[in-house]
């Protein structure tokens, strides 16, 4: 479990593909030791085990069912990704609660500006999960705990502060881009009792 709040990022330094799966070494200035490895790390949002620690490298297997939800489909050699250690029983929780199991991704249609405010409206790659887009709902975008501040049919509009810019690989977005998604899990299970 986690709580969307990002103070650290990682660099994807090493890609191993296999046939359905994926293996990246990413570069980070977060400290982790032996001790560390088969803890849940989320990774852009998705909750994945670390599985070695080499140097300054840390490592990630990632599924099949992982590659289809998700962006890391895409990952590339240098690009940077948003990183958080699993909440330990205690610690604030400043966002919301974020299991890093990422439901679909988001595409990037348009970005504005509103003073030093970034007004993103994404779209939705799997319709199903429209429905449970709400207007002032918690969303996890790459991980990172948002807030929805409007809803259209098929796309949303996030609103996002230089504070969270600066810290996240959010700044990096451009127009086409996909971003992983995960839906408020309070808004599905309370729409899967009530309906």
């Amino acid at each position: 479990m986690f709580n969307g709040i990002i103070f650290n990022i990682g660099h994807v330094r090493f890609i191993k593909k296999n046939k359905n799966s994926k293996l990246i070494g990413v570069e980070t200035k977060l400290k982790f030791n032996k001790i560390d490895i088969g803890s849940s790390i989320s990774c852009n949002g998705v909750c994945l085990t670390l599985v070695k620690i080499k140097k300054n490298l840390i490592f990630f297997y990632i599924s099949n069912e992982t590659l289809k939800r998700s962006n890391f489909k895409k990952i590339k050699i240098g690009e940077t990704i948003n990183l958080e250690k699993s909440l330990k029983y205690g610690h604030k929780v400043s966002g919301h609660f974020v299991q890093g199991h990422v439901d679909t991704t988001a595409k990037v249609k348009k970005i504005s500006f509103i003073d030093k405010t970034w007004q993103i409206k994404l779209q939705i790659s799997n319709k199903n999960y429209s429905k449970f887009l709400e207007e002032k709902a918690s969303i996890s975008i790459n991980g990172v705990s948002l807030t929805i501040s409007k809803v259209f049919k098929s796309n949303f509009n996030l609103n996002i502060i230089p504070h969270t810019l600066k810290l996240t690989n959010l700044k990096n977005l451009k127009t086409n881009d996909l971003v992983n998604v995960e839906i408020d899990m309070f808004s599905k299970y309370i729409f899967r009792y009530t309906n």
